[in-house]
């Protein structure tokens, strides 16, 4: 700085000032689509309230049980019910248990097929991880997709943890958790031994799977396949929060970037094949009907958690521990269910002819309505600050009234404000009134000489064009303004 910084008060100030800068600079894109109403969703209040009545109307839906295979489950409350979104530009709310850590299960295992797919390709990760749903783990299930599709996606997982880069489980498993982390925003993202330990003593039957898609050489060459078990087990074990798990499904919402840090985590072809994998094979047994009732991507895990996507909108993480009889949370099921019956998220909604509903990305008509009676008495009262904040919002000062009547028409007729100036002040009414006209049959003779003036200057610099009267006559005085 230029001049000495001599009391504290003033080093107080600037310090201050530095603080508020770092703020804006590391916001600017989110301040700047707040203050122009640019937003996915831009009535975010409305969207919030309706967002809270699907979560209470849910919270009343009862049945399932708590999965207790895996001890470590059976301890948490049936009565736990969280639901956390984060929209494509950073947007959040949260309804209920949103705070309390949980084990991401199978809800892992679109996230770490991504991973693999962004660091080392989609033909090579498909050469060992299927396609097609497979349903429970089961062997028969293995059995019955391998002769056609290899593996599953389901019963690949251990496959695509084998795919890893890095051979030591220690940095392999950092290696993931540096990722998660970043598509998490850097939120909470922890790990929990106790399930870890107890995925461990409880998996039998993904021993077993193992084994067979071992002898059936569905993993890489020279893959240990315990190593991958184990990974696939402290995957399994990683906690999130529904706010921090919203950030993840946000982060694949938003084609890879996350919305909360603007970084690039995952390409977009590893999002693309993500999700189309989510879409159809995400939800177990159910995977066919939730595409058919619901239509978006989506995946389960049984610690109850759905990791939902709507893209290029929203990210949307459920928890409810009690599970259906083919392992999906029966609140979390329900709420996604009602969301597509209240909004057009459905990806054939978008269908022509169909019917209609709540749209959260369009303003309602009464907004447009609004904003020109605000702006129309803002002109009649001379407020400037409430014009400059309109344009701020990116409110179209050019609006018009039923008889085609602009801000600046009023302002010609009541108290003149240069800020519409820079408005066509050649607009007219239905009846063919300029703001000139307006100005002169109200008799603000000051306000006639500065439209005049600029005016002239209008014609000037636009040459010709279709011309009132008045125009007409400043043609003839001609364009010698000082």
């Amino acid at each position: 700085f230029p001049f000495p910084l001599k009391t504290r008060t003033y080093t107080c100030d600037i310090s201050v000032f530095v603080m508020c800068f770092r703020c804006v600079g590391a916001n600017i894109l989110l301040l700047t689509q707040a203050f122009r109403r640019k937003f996915i969703i831009p009535d975010f209040e409305v969207f919030a309230s309706n967002m809270d009545q699907l979560y209470y109307s849910t919270q009343r839906q009862e049945g399932g049980h708590v999965a207790d295979y895996i001890p470590q489950l059976a301890k948490f409350s049936p009565n736990l019910w969280g639901v956390s979104l984060c929209t494509v530009d950073g947007q959040r709310h949260s309804a209920g248990d949103t705070k309390v850590p949980f084990c991401l299960q199978s809800c892992v295992k679109p996230l770490e097929y991504a991973i693999a797919v962004h660091e080392i390709g989609t033909e090579h990760v498909h050469r060992y991880v299927g396609k097609e749903p497979s349903g429970l783990n089961s062997l028969h299930s293995v059995n019955t997709k391998l002769l056609q599709h290899k593996n599953t996606v389901l019963k690949g997982f251990p496959s695509s943890s084998s795919l890893q880069p890095n051979s030591n489980k220690a940095e392999r498993f950092d290696y993931v958790m540096e990722y998660l982390k970043k598509m998490a925003g850097t939120e909470y993202v922890g790990f929990s031994n106790a399930t870890f330990q107890s995925e461990k003593e409880t998996g039998d039957r993904n021993f077993a799977i193992g084994y067979y898609l071992k002898e059936k050489k569905c993993f890489p060459e020279n893959a240990d396949m315990i190593a991958a078990l184990d990974f696939y087990f402290q995957l399994c074990s990683i906690e999130v929060t529904c706010e921090s798990g919203c950030v993840m499904a946000a982060t694949l919402a938003n084609g890879g970037i996350c919305p909360i840090t603007g970084e690039r985590v995952l390409s977009a072809e590893a999002v693309r094949n993500t999700l189309s994998l989510m879409h159809s094979c995400g939800m177990y047994d159910f995977s066919g009907q939730f595409a058919f009732h619901v239509g978006l991507p989506a995946k389960s895990g049984v610690s109850g958690a759905v990791l939902l996507v709507v893209p290029n909108i929203m990210g949307i993480m459920c928890w409810s521990p009690p599970l259906d009889r083919v392992g999906n949370s029966v609140r979390g099921i329900h709420f996604c269910q009602e969301l597509v019956s209240l909004f057009n998220f459905h990806n054939y909604d978008n269908l022509r002819h169909f019917a209609r509903k709540l749209d959260p990305r369009r303003l309602s008509f009464d907004d447009r309505n609004k904003s020109v009676v605000n702006l129309m008495f803002a002109a009649y009262s001379g407020d400037v600050s409430a014009l400059r904040r309109f344009a701020l919002l990116a409110v179209d000062m050019e609006e018009k009234d039923y008889d085609s009547r602009t801000g600046l028409h009023v302002a010609s007729a009541e108290v003149f404000q240069h800020f519409f100036i820079t408005a066509y002040i050649a607009l007219s009414i239905r009846w063919g009134n300029t703001p000139l006209d307006d100005a002169r049959q109200f008799g603000r003779d000051g306000v006639v000489s500065v439209l005049t003036e600029y005016q002239q200057m209008y014609l000037c610099s636009n040459g010709s064009q279709s011309k009132t009267e008045d125009q007409r006559k400043l043609d003839s005085e001609g364009c010698g303004l000082s």
